[in-house]
């Protein structure tokens, strides 16, 4: 998908800061700014800000936003490319610095410099003659609103959050060896709070978002990382070059100062100190509950390639016959490509017979929606697209043949006499608890308007329906996550969330918003902020309120990826979300909700936003999400691949209980150009440590597979034991852009006498919505391989839609 204009020049601009900013000649004179005069390059002052009565900080910095927030004030200086600082006279210590050290770009407008480290683009109001040489020194006083000297007893140790204690004073911005115009943080995320800045407030804000250091500096400067990264330095490149360093690490070590050193008082509270120029006064977190697993060998489960793509896919399903589906945008894979291909797993070790070239699109699926139907056939579905004709597009394909036999039917489609409603471009889709489809979201066309609005297949004479929150949050809620619940839909877009009234679709519950990253609240989790998101394990007798999880994510401005999950609990009474930090940052990460009921979080990278060329420094780790364990301590960092999943890929658990990883589409270039991470052709599995233990899998038969709601099923257990016996069903999934739409995990109730085992089908389709769904028998933590059971049946009439020529029916 093509990617808004907006954020890529945020992005680029951003980048600019490593590359264009540091690299190029500075200019002698700086831009003018109308109704201000150039001042010169100034340094910081040295226990204080150099101007300090007024200080912004954002992605889009020019010369001119900042002298309009500086309009009252005499001086306006700009720092760092995004910072803004302003004030009527300079604190002691700030000196005239060289007309070069000034050569940062403009986070807003990479023709013009906005300072460096420790360095301001200084403008002075009025028109008069500037300085006539840079050697001038402005007159230094001191600001009455900034003391530069502290008139209390020094760093706050006592009356801080629980667990928390001082740790010293400690040096910050340390060059990287890879740039010598890189300063590395000692703790990566910065806050900037000008009134309320202190140690219990920036040591609160650290906590939420789970990290166990917080520093202090130049009274209003909050930062937020991990005791680890005084060592090892949490600093990814903003490069999408894979020929650029991925990350950066620091000359040496922060040195250690004395107390004394970090005397700036703190902007909340004048009676403690918030560190000085390039010093930290920092707080660590002795009782942190943040704890990760790190697994080592078959525990940490194993990567491995499972063949040689023939496409780039946009979207991947596994059809009920047990093969895998594959599609693509149109001009993503080869000129000659047609867009869909089908895998059979029986045959990977023979290419030619293990893939199936398909055909019959007549439009592009590019950013479609997909589901398995809940027919008899398990038909699958893919609705939107892009351009023109296709961004109204459905298409249907009836899987058959079986392992090891090819099967002969193809895509169907007739775009002038089977579409949706409205153009529609990144939408959702789920089958609704009666059994229709219902479509949701989505923008018109490349950076164009919303399409605030949801409608329902087959058509029943209806139109849309307009929902005012996907206009207002446009254009970060695109693919918005969406699923059935006892008393209602959920819907998750950018970072709110709500429950709609599944006849009516008017609001019945506003969840509070999602949190973001500690540096940005606002951060979002849907496209093109893309995160992914789950449906948490619902237990029988399925009374307990139904969880989700969404994990990743990015801010606004094309920043450092989001580095936890959050959870809750729409329909409790009070739903709160629960933030646990991931092992590492991910944007565009997918997650597969495994038979055991864990979780597998895969792909991704830790910068940017979603988009061709708009995300870097590749997520090569696995994570594993165990929702059995204590909050806080779920996670375990698992196998590494050595290939870049970015923008366009996708994971699918198997029927064999693998997991399925697919895709990468970074640039939409089928040529691969070596400045950007390549068009992944390449098939891996990521094997649980389940199928590693060396442990036998249970092995079972079953004949009904069209389970009613609130009826019994057997089965025979044909090898296994009975004694730690589960069952699982997982929902049939389309995985696309980090939304697995359909997915669902259920554990139903199952009791055993001798080998024939027999279970209690959840109750109705608000627990689990009509459609076909893997059932796998447990022997304690190892899964059987997997068979497909429909429940619920088809009450939409699926089966007999569509009523065209050139579309077989299955029948309901």
């Amino acid at each position: 998908m093509t990617f808004n204009l907006q954020l890529a020049v945020k992005a680029a601009v951003l980048a600019s800061l490593v590359s264009t900013s540091l690299a190029g000649a500075v200019e002698k004179r700086q831009s003018a700014v109308t109704g201000w005069t150039y001042y010169g390059c100034q340094t910081e002052a040295t226990n204080a800000r150099a101007l300090g009565l007024k200080a912004t900080a954002y992605d889009t910095m020019t010369l001119q936003s900042c002298a309009t927030d500086c309009a009252a004030y005499t001086y306006f200086g700009t720092e760092y490319g995004r910072e803004c600082y302003c004030g009527n006279s300079f604190a002691a210590g700030s000196v005239v610095a060289p007309l070069a050290d000034c050569s940062f770009a403009c986070a807003g407008n990479a023709a013009q410099k906005c300072g460096a480290g420790n360095r301001l683009s200084v403008y002075k109001k009025g028109t008069g003659t500037p300085p006539a040489s840079s050697s001038t020194k402005p007159a230094t006083t001191t600001p009455t609103a900034q003391p530069t000297q502290p008139a209390g007893p020094g760093p706050q140790k006592a009356g801080l959050p629980s667990g928390w204690v001082y740790s010293g004073c400690i040096q910050d911005n340390i060059n990287a060896k890879e740039n010598a115009n890189i300063q590395i943080p000692t703790f990566p995320y910065k806050v900037w709070d000008t009134a309320t800045n202190d140690a219990p407030s920036c040591i609160t804000r650290c906590q939420q978002f789970g990290y166990n250091a917080a520093g202090l500096e130049y009274s209003s400067q909050c930062f937020c990382g991990d005791i680890e990264n005084i060592a090892v330095a949490s600093w990814p490149t903003t490069s999408t070059n894979p020929q650029d360093p991925q990350s950066f690490t620091r000359v040496a070590a922060p040195i250690k100062y004395a107390d004394s050193e970090c005397n700036a008082q703190c902007s909340g509270n004048k009676n403690y100190w918030c560190g000085s120029g390039n010093k930290l006064t920092y707080y660590t977190w002795t009782t942190s509950p943040t704890k990760f697993s790190f697994p080592i060998g078959n525990s940490a489960g194993k990567y491995s390639l499972l063949i040689g793509g023939v496409t780039v896919p946009l979207i991947t399903s596994q059809a009920i016959t047990g093969k895998v589906t594959f599609v693509e945008k149109y001009g993503t894979g080869a000129p000659n490509g047609t867009g869909a291909y089908e895998l059979d797993l029986s045959q990977v070790g023979n290419a030619a017979n293990a893939w199936r070239t398909m055909t019959g699109f007549k439009t592009d699926v590019f950013c479609s929606a997909g589901l398995t139907l809940p027919d008899k056939a398990g038909r699958q579905i893919l609705v939107g697209g892009w351009a023109g004709q296709s961004n109204y597009g459905v298409r249907l394909y009836w899987p058959d043949g079986s392992a090891g036999v090819k099967g002969t039917h193809q895509w169907v489609e007739d775009p002038n006499n089977l579409q949706l409603l409205v153009a529609r471009w990144y939408p959702s889709a789920m089958i609704m608890a009666n059994g229709s489809i219902l479509v949701v979201g989505g923008e018109i066309g490349q950076n164009a308007d919303a399409q605030p609005n949801l409608e329902i297949l087959p058509r029943t004479g209806g139109g849309t329906v307009y929902l005012d929150f996907l206009q207002r949050t446009h254009p970060f809620n695109l693919y918005p996550f969406i699923m059935v619940v006892p008393s209602g839909i959920f819907i998750l877009y950018y970072n709110e969330a709500r429950i709609l009234d599944e006849k009516t679709f008017a609001t019945k519950k506003i969840l509070p918003n999602l949190p973001g990253a500690v540096n940005n609240p606002n951060g979002g989790r849907t496209y093109q902020l893309q995160g992914s998101m789950v449906a948490l394990p619902q237990y029988a007798p399925f009374t307990d309120p139904m969880g989700v999880l969404a994990c990743g994510g990015s801010t606004e401005g094309g920043g450092y990826a989001i580095d936890n999950c959050v959870s809750a609990y729409p329909e409790a009474a009070n739903p709160v979300w629960t933030v646990e930090r991931m092992p590492s940052r991910r944007v565009m990460p997918n997650m597969a909700g495994l038979p055991d009921g864990t979780y597998v979080i895969v792909g991704g990278g830790q910068h940017g936003v979603a988009g061709f060329g708009l995300g870097g420094a590749p997520n090569y780790n696995a994570v594993m999400y165990d929702p059995k364990k204590p909050v806080h301590q779920r996670m375990s960092v698992m196998a590494n691949t050595t290939v870049a999943r970015m923008y366009h890929s996708e994971a699918i658990v198997l029927l064999d209980g693998r997991v399925l990883v697919t895709g990468s589409d970074p640039t939409g270039d089928f040529n691969s150009p070596p400045t950007n991470w390549p068009e992944e052709y390449r098939v891996e599995v990521f094997t649980p440590p389940y199928l590693l233990s060396g442990l036998a899998r249970p092995t079972f038969s079953i004949t009904n597979k069209d389970w009613k709601y609130g009826t019994t099923v057997t089965f025979t257990l044909t090898s296994g034991s009975t004694a730690n016996l589960k069952v699982s069903l997982l929902g049939s999934v389309s995985s696309t852009h980090g939304n697995s739409m359909g997915q669902r995990t259920l554990f139903p109730a199952v009791t055993c006498s001798g080998t024939t085992c027999t279970i209690t089908v959840p109750p109705n389709a608000h627990v689990c919505p009509p459609t076909w769904y893997m059932l796998f028998v447990l022997d304690g933590p190892t899964p059987s391989v997997g068979q497909f059971v429909r429940i619920g049946g088809d009450p939409g009439a699926l089966g007999n839609w569509p009523k065209l020529p050139g579309f077989d029916l299955p029948g309901i």
